[in-house]
């Protein structure tokens, strides 16, 4: 029996999903696409059995939401989304997103995953500022944070080291007002 599956954020053309341990083999094989790695400066090597554990770590992970982004046609798995590091005190948090294959980036797939997580951390999370990180040499993510809504704070310069090299690291951010504003019926 297949069951249909749960569309916890849902958009036009994707809808957002909790990831499942039956979902452990996906996002093992998209953490070994190498541009996937490249554009997150992924490093780190993984086993199944770890990424299995990582799963279940969510399930009781207080600090994080990490959602599956899925295809409304036909709810094929395109990529994860996550916020982290939610400092309910301050009323922050960072952000991340993958769109694993190329075929599914230039879509608005990820724009439109981008403001339904933001819309969910400052509408039920009650987060204040969303921040997030992209490495220099990303410049179709930066267009597509800036079309989103993000704004440029800084540059860490030097901070990834990948594939013999350093590349600075753009630290982004919006805020609730500033979210509210481009997205008010969100």
């Amino acid at each position: 029996m297949t069951t249909t599956p749960v569309r916890f954020l849902a958009g036009n053309q994707v809808y957002l999903r909790p990831i499942e341990l039956a979902d452990t083999d996906w996002y093992f094989n998209t953490l070994y696409d190498a541009e996937t790695r490249r554009l997150t400066g992924t490093q780190k090597h993984f086993s199944r059995e770890q990424i299995g554990r990582y799963i279940e770590g969510k399930a009781g992970d207080s600090s994080s939401v990490l959602l599956l982004i899925a295809l409304c046609s036909d709810n094929t798995l395109i990529g994860d989304i996550a916020i982290q590091d939610i400092d309910p005190t301050n009323r922050n948090a960072n952000i991340r997103i993958a769109i694993n294959s190329p075929g599914n980036q230039g879509k608005g797939y990820g724009s439109e995953a981008l403001r339904l997580m933001l819309g969910y951390g400052f509408g039920v999370l009650n987060l204040h500022r969303i921040e997030l990180n992209v490495f220099a040499y990303n410049e179709h993510a930066m267009r597509v944070y800036e079309k989103v809504g993000f704004k440029r704070e800084g540059v860490q310069r030097d901070a990834l080291f990948y594939n013999h090299r350093y590349h600075d690291s753009i630290l982004m951010s919006m805020l609730e007002d500033e979210f509210r504003t481009l997205y008010p019926a969100e």
